[in-house]
């Protein structure tokens, strides 16, 4: 009996062991303890609070929105239709700030329109972002017993990609999880099915509006770092399709025409010297300003449009008795859009060798390319609206190999010499160096 409880104490101690010291995961003092990795993402933030941190991240990723699209107004021209969605390019360029390098962060910040901001204000500000946009009007309309069955009208999908052959770093994985409600996927992009499995993810997220965005990979990619964004929903006052009729449309190449939507009655206003504006709300929350600049340059005008200009816009706007005629309209944004000169010219600095060294084990990543599709349709009903960003990345190249040649070394002048041997912490420690200038 008595050895029966020797054995079985024996046992106990055997199986619980390695467990000692152990907390929740924290290590305890004993470098074998258990790392326990959270499998479910923490909750979106509510913002129930001011946080001014939040608001400066807010606010820049409208600064940055502004910017990127007078950019991409101004290669666009007046030619073609232009429709980008500004979020789906800034929020997983955010994401990276969690990967950037130091020597790169502070650009990388201001680009963003976040400078001097903190990783954890920012992540936290995205979070409270993506619960404004996609969470409080389900909670709200749920809570107050008005529709049970309500879906919010924007759907915001983030997801990265990582190449069989590489190991994504559980901080930025969970942190990509935590506040961007990014999930992690494994590929390999030396085959034709990682196409396929990111063509997949997008038709999926924007509800088949975007397909076959990728045709193929660089097999030297090791992530891709995705976003896609949909959105649909009815105008509180729709337009009667009765009303709808053709008319002129005065395009830059010539007079064509288009189905104009009528509304009249009382609706929001705006008006200065250079634009007419009037937003038109949504059924559940937000709405689709339209601004209609007097002298007829669209590209002009989104060229030079800014922040602050659009808050003067929304606070200079009034309940006002009017006529609107707007024509339906439908953008396709044909092919994607290379954004990687224009990111560049905005101050991202993410395309630099090594830029990138908080994504991956074992080595550092720098932006290859990055690409960007919107499409958009409104009509008598609403609205329906897509786009996804695809951010590529792959390894940053180590130093350049001399080329493999014959060389000679005649050492019939001045030379110097380096005696060193090698330590752990000091790799080759140089023990002794000086010069030859005669050899005796």
């Amino acid at each position: 009996m008595e050895n029966r409880k020797v054995f079985i104490v024996g046992l106990l101690f055997f199986l619980l062991y390695p467990f000692w010291g152990c907390d929740n995961g924290s290590d305890g003092g004993d470098n074998t303890a258990l790392k326990v990795v959270p499998i479910t993402p923490k909750e979106l933030q509510e913002p129930e609070d001011v946080s001014y941190a939040a608001r400066s991240v807010a606010k820049g990723a409208n600064d940055f929105a502004f910017r990127l699209s007078a950019n991409l107004a101004a290669q666009t021209g007046t030619a073609r239709n232009m429709v980008c969605s500004p979020l789906s390019v800034w929020l997983p360029l955010t994401a990276l700030v969690n990967a950037v390098d130091v020597q790169h962060k502070a650009d990388l910040l201001t680009a963003l329109g976040a400078p001097g901001i903190e990783d954890a204000d920012i992540n936290a500000a995205v979070s409270r972002m993506l619960y404004d946009l996609t969470r409080r009007r389900d909670k709200e309309y749920k809570e107050a017993g008005w529709i049970e069955d309500y879906n919010e009208p924007l759907k915001i999908a983030n997801a990265i990609f990582v190449d069989h052959g590489v190991t994504i770093k559980d901080d930025f994985a969970q942190t990509f999880m935590d506040y961007y409600r990014g999930s992690s996927i494994n590929v390999d992009f030396a085959s034709p099915s990682a196409v396929a499995e990111v063509n997949d993810w997008v038709d999926k997220n924007t509800n088949g509006m975007i397909r076959n965005i990728i045709e193929q990979f660089n097999p030297a990619t090791a992530a891709v770092l995705a976003n896609a964004i949909y959105y649909f929903d009815r105008w509180s006052r729709e337009f009667d399709p009765d009303k709808t009729k053709e008319d002129i449309f005065y395009a830059p190449g010539g007079e064509t025409t288009a189905p104009y939507m009528l509304r009249e009655g009382e609706q929001s206003y705006f008006e200065d010297e250079r634009l007419q504006a009037t937003s038109l709300r949504f059924m559940t929350k937000g709405g689709l300003f339209i601004l209609l600049p007097k002298d007829g340059d669209a590209a002009g005008l989104l060229a030079s449009l800014t922040n602050d200009y659009f808050l003067a816009i929304q606070n200079g706007s009034t309940p006002a008795e009017g006529k609107l005629l707007l024509p339906r309209f439908s953008i396709d944004g044909g092919d994607a859009m290379n954004l990687s000169d224009t990111l560049t010219a905005m101050g991202i600095p993410l395309f630099k060798p090594g830029s990138l060294t908080g994504l991956i084990q074992d080595a550092a990543l720098q932006l290859s390319s990055a690409i960007h599709k919107a499409v958009i349709k409104v009509d008598e009903k609403g609205t329906t609206a897509a786009a996804v960003t695809i951010l590529m990345m792959v390894s940053s190249p180590g130093p350049n190999e001399l080329p493999k040649i014959p060389f000679e070394m005649i050492c019939n002048k001045p030379f110097v010499f380096i005696l060193y041997d090698h330590t752990t912490d000091g790799g080759n420690q140089v023990v002794f160096m000086g010069m030859v200038n005669q050899p005796q």
